[in-house]
């Protein structure tokens, strides 16, 4: 399967685009989640990002996991997602950093517990949205902190218009699909 191809006529045929900016791909990424294209979406970032030598793929709660999941068990490494608040199960020292979510239109802290992040790590940071560069940018944080190097970026989508990748400096990024505009129905940019 061409997942790029195929998110593209998803995207096109069941996404939509409301009036606040929100690009909804409920039906098939992130609330009900089509199995043969998140593998696929796994697949073709194992594929972008292999020769960088991750050892840890590491997201945020909760829509980044699914992409993340799949690209582990495509690079047969573990997966760490950051949890929104610090629940109870989490012992002893975590990271953390406060995110704020359009999506929810609210702050929450993201928290790793130091158990599962650790020094001199090659961190490859997956989610299924690039948009203002926010959440991806407390992960970036959160991994420095650990000592962990971020050996690449992935995002199934990313809004271009909303500069998200201009705030996330010189690291490799990959974006499955890309979106110029949402004027008069989703423009897709390449």
């Amino acid at each position: 399967m061409n997942v790029r191809a195929e998110l593209r006529r998803l995207i096109a045929l069941e996404g939509s685009a409301s009036s606040s900016g929100l690009v909804r791909v409920d039906s098939f990424l992130n609330h009900q989640v089509n199995p043969q294209v998140m593998t696929a979406i796994g697949a073709e970032f194992a594929r972008c990002f292999r020769h960088h030598s991750p050892t840890k793929v590491l997201t945020a709660e909760a829509s980044g996991i699914c992409p993340a999941l799949t690209t582990a068990i495509a690079l047969d490494v573990p997966m760490v997602y950051a949890k929104k608040h610090k629940p109870m199960q989490i012992e002893g020292p975590t990271l953390r950093r406060q995110v704020f979510s359009p999506t929810k239109g609210m702050v929450f802290d993201i928290v790793v517990s130091e158990n599962y992040l650790k020094p001199g790590e090659r961190i490859l940071i997956i989610d299924d949205f690039l948009a203002g560069g926010k959440t991806v940018g407390a992960l970036l944080e959160i991994s420095q902190l650990a000592g962990a190097k971020v050996v690449g970026l992935g995002f199934v989508v990313e809004k271009t218009f909303s500069g998200g990748r201009a705030q996330l400096g010189n690291y490799p990024i990959e974006s499955l699909v890309r979106i110029a505009s949402l004027e008069g129905g989703i423009q897709f940019a390449d």
